[in-house]
């Protein structure tokens, strides 16, 4: 598909989902959807859970924290011991102890970072009750805490910000199963594997070639990596392989999976909060970012790949084709890249490590912003609405008011939390990055030297905070160094905003609403829109611009020319 056709295709898509499934996610978390009422109650009883009992902001955050951690030693488990389970017609081992801790905090942190060849070694038990499963609990995860957030802005005088345990199995079996069930029969529809057989052998008498190709169970674990915003991939190509990704039609439902429900998310927010206008105006915000993001992208990768060119290749009509897919081009390789680094997915179609050196930085720094234009699912939300409050005490230091949001004053405790959680990734990155940089362990992962290989540490450890999973693709990250480290930065990367935001969804909650006056600073206006721009700007500038002065700037400076 021509790439402006399927920038429109987009957009209409993603105007419908933000309508109509925006509005059912009100439904379904404000617990007016009830078609699966047979299969949701029955879970209740399982978990010893009372649907009708709420919880304050403390119990609600445990709750996460006690599901994550019993997810996390289950997931640790599988892959220790997939050797002695069922399902492994590949007959392969128990996935080695770093390697599995690794792994396992990756996929409960919806970040799906991997530093391994799925085909070569995870079990079918391991894809489906693993990884596929920890696909759909993480994505409803940060959902739940979303919708919690939300709650702390639309209620008022209450102590409680609702159930994490009706939250989490609502979004689970009312919004991500049953999306991803149709979706994965149409993948399986343009030729996208399902099965079980284990692999196919094949063998070229008229050569004496032998050839083992990988199959499993891919389609339903494709749909619901890019619905949740998760990214694993089945195949250690991912989204480039045709096994994966076989059609033009099914990369471009990849990207609408992939923006779908972070975009709609932005209407369940106010639709909630009792103003549409509020979610339309952070709506905007996302699209004008993500906009400037995906130009920046997709004018670097149409432009020749300066390697090719030193070799004497002038003429590369198509642009930048190293490491991309005939199937979808330079533009539309660039628009998925863009999309699934903004989203905390971090699925790829393309080698990010042969982009540009200004496409590497519109990857590399749509995540530094905070991966809130539109962000992954839920995260993406209570991401942009830290900012947004960080946004509006600013606003009123500038015109001598208390700062207000959606009715409620925004005092030093709700400042000092949306400050916390928005600090918390850009000073995990720079910390991680500088012990990688500093030790030989370290430096010893990156594949290629000066710019580009300092490039590759620093996407490693913006991709693992962020929660986001992509990576330059040069760095040996399956290390006993990198397999640790990076775990630091998925657990802050996820808990530790996690938890601000629940605290400061508790803290609202218990507020009442303060009536507008002629002097409220309206946050559904273009004012505040270009200001809450110029915040995540600023906030993402000043943190990261040093760094990756060092990585794709200086990279592209060196080739003579900047564009």
């Amino acid at each position: 598909m021509d790439f402006a056709w399927t920038i429109v295709a987009l957009v209409v898509v993603m105007a419908i989902a933000w309508r109509f499934l925006g509005s059912y996610m009100v439904s379904v978390y404000e617990g007016r959807a009830r078609w699966l009422s047979a299969i949701e109650r029955p879970v209740y009883r399982i978990i010893g859970v009372d649907p009708e009992l709420e919880q304050s902001w403390q119990r609600y955050g445990a709750s996460v924290i006690v599901f994550s951690g019993v997810a996390l030693l289950v997931t640790y488990g599988i892959f220790r011991l997939q050797g002695a389970l069922p399902f492994n017609p590949q007959h392969l081992p128990g996935v080695t102890p770093a390697l599995s801790w690794n792994t396992a905090v990756s996929f409960v942190t919806n970040t799906n970072w991997q530093a391994y060849s799925g085909e070569t070694t995870m079990s079918y038990l391991s894809q489906m009750g693993a990884l596929a499963v920890q696909n759909f609990l993480s994505a409803a995860v940060g959902i739940a805490v979303a919708v919690a957030l939300i709650r702390g802005f639309s209620r008022k005088g209450s102590h409680t910000i609702g159930n994490f345990w009706v939250d989490l199995v609502r979004g689970t079996i009312y919004v991500l199963l049953p999306i991803a069930f149709v979706f994965a029969i149409v993948f399986m529809s343009q030729g996208a594997l399902q099965t079980l057989a284990g692999p196919v052998h094949v063998h070229d008498v008229l050569n004496g070639a032998r050839q083992v190709i990988p199959r499993g169970p891919v389609a339903s674990q494709e749909t619901i990596k890019q619905l949740g915003t998760n990214g694993g991939g089945f195949f250690n190509a991912n989204g480039a392989s045709p096994f994966e990704n076989p059609t033009g039609l099914t990369n471009f439902l990849s990207i609408a999976l992939i923006l779908c429900i972070p975009v709609a998310l932005t209407y369940t927010f106010g639709k909630m909060a009792g103003s549409v206008r509020q979610g339309a105006a952070i709506l905007g915000v996302m699209v004008i970012i993500f906009g400037a993001w995906l130009a920046i992208a997709s004018v670097s990768e149409h432009q020749a790949n300066p390697a090719i060119t030193a070799a004497g290749l002038t003429h590369q009509p198509a642009g930048n084709m190293e490491g991309k897919e005939v199937r979808f081009g330079d533009t539309t390789s660039a628009l998925y890249a863009t999309a699934s680094t903004q989203t905390s997915t971090g699925s790829v179609d393309s080698a990010e490590d042969s982009y540009t050196p200004m496409g590497g930085f519109a990857v590399l720094t749509g995540m530094m912003l905070g991966e809130v234009t539109p962000g992954g699912v839920g995260s993406g939300l209570y991401t942009i609405l830290l900012f947004a409050i960080i946004t509006v005490f600013i606003g009123g230091l500038m015109v001598g008011r208390t700062p207000e949001y959606l009715g409620k004053k925004i005092q030093a405790r709700e400042v000092k939390l949306a400050t916390f959680g928005v600090l918390v990734m850009p000073v995990t990155v720079v910390i991680l990055t500088a012990v990688a940089v500093s030790v030989h362990a370290g430096r010893a992962g990156p594949l290629n030297a000066g710019p580009h290989g300092f490039s590759e540490i620093l996407y490693d450890f913006t991709s693992v905070t962020n929660n986001n999973g992509s990576a330059f693709a040069g760095i040996s990250a399956n290390t006993a160094f990198y397999n640790v480290i990076n775990t630091i930065g998925l657990l802050l990367g996820r808990f530790a905003i996690i938890v601000p935001v629940l605290a400061l969804a508790g803290a609202l909650a218990a507020k009442d609403v303060v009536p507008a006056s002629a002097g409220t600073f309206r946050t559904d206006k273009p004012m505040f829109m270009g200001l809450l721009i110029g915040v995540i700007m600023i906030v993402g500038a000043l943190t990261f611009f040093p760094a990756v002065s060092l990585g794709p700037i200086v990279e592209q400076l060196s080739h003579g020319k900047f564009f």
